[in-house]
C-alpha cells in the first residue's frame, strides 16, 4: 500500500457526490474527511484482511477492488467488486465485534481514500438521516444476497455462467470482456475454475460463444437463456 499526496479529486467531492451522503452539509463531509488519506494499490494487493480491527472504511476512486472469503478447502468466494464512487466497508464501521469480516483485495491496480471509523459514527450521531440512509441501503445489500444465496443453492454451473454473460452482454453488447481472469470470474460465481475453463470450451464447439481469455463474443444468446430459465425474481 502506497500513501498518494496528490489526487484530481478531493475526498469530500467524492463523498459529495455519492447517493449515501448527498445533501450533508459541508461542515459535515469535511470532519469526515479530516483524516483521510489516498492509498495505491498493486493487482492483487490486499487492502485488509478478514479478522482485522475495522478502523477504517474506504472509498475507491480508481480501479476496483473486490471482497472475498476463503473456505476450509482453500477456495475463494468472491462476494462483490467496487468500483470508482463507491464505498467499501462502510456497514463493518458499525459491527459489535469491530473486525472486517472479509477480505479485500485490489483487481489490478487501484487508488482509494481511506477515512476513519470514529468520523462515520460521529456522522451518523449527529445527522440521524445519514444513519437511516445506510440502514436503508445495506438492507437492499442483505435482500440482494438472499437471492444470491438462493441462486447459488438452486442454480447449476451452467446456468450460472450463462447467466454471467448475459448480464455483461446487455451492458457491453455481445463482444464482451470478462470482469477478471477466469479463476477470478469462477471463484464470484461460485464454481471452480476448471469447471468454467470446460463449459467455455463446450459453448465454443457449439458455437453458442467464442474467444479466448477475458475476450469472448455471444453468438447464440437464446441457448444461453434456455439455459438460465425463469429463476429471477421480479422484485
Amino acid at each position: 500500500m502506497t500513501f498518494i499526496n496528490v489526487s484530481p479529486a478531493t475526498p469530500q467531492s467524492v463523498l459529495a457526490a455519492h447517493p449515501l451522503f448527498q445533501g450533508l452539509p459541508a461542515e459535515v463531509l469535511q470532519a469526515m474527511c479530516l483524516q483521510a488519506d489516498l492509498h495505491s494499490f498493486h493487482a492483487g494487493e490486499v487492502v485488509f484482511h478478514e479478522g482485522d480491527a475495522a478502523r477504517h472504511w474506504f472509498l475507491v476512486v480508481q480501479g476496483h477492488v473486490e471482497v472475498v472469503r476463503f473456505g476450509c478447502d482453500g477456495d475463494e468466494r468472491v462476494f462483490h467488486r467496487f468500483g470508482p464512487g463507491q464505498c467499501v466497508a462502510e456497514a463493518a464501521m458499525f459491527m459489535a465485534h469491530g473486525r472486517y469480516p472479509m477480505q479485500a483485495r485490489s483487481v489490478g491496480t487501484a487508488a482509494a481514500w481511506r477515512l476513519g471509523r470514529c468520523a462515520l459514527q460521529r456522522a451518523c450521531e449527529t445527522h440521524p438521516a445519514l444513519g437511516l440512509c445506510l440502514l436503508q441501503d445495506l438492507s437492499r445489500r442483505l435482500y440482494h444476497y438472499i437471492n444470491e444465496v438462493e441462486w447459488l443453492t438452486v442454480s447449476s454451473a451452467p446456468q450460472r455462467l450463462a447467466a454471467c454473460l448475459l448480464r455483461l452482454s446487455a451492458d457491453q453488447g455481445t463482444r464482451l470482456e470478462l470482469p477478471g481472469t477466469q479463476r477470478q470470474v469462477a471463484a464470484h460465481l461460485g464454481i471452480r475454475a476448471e469447471t468454467l475453463s470446460r463449459l467455455l470450451s463446450e459453448w465454443q464447439s457449439r458455437r453458442w460463444v467464442q474467444g479466448e481469455r477475458r475476450h469472448w463474443t455471444v453468438l447464440n444468446p437464446a441457448a444461453l437463456e434456455n439455459l438460465t430459465g425463469a429463476l429471477a425474481r421480479a422484485f
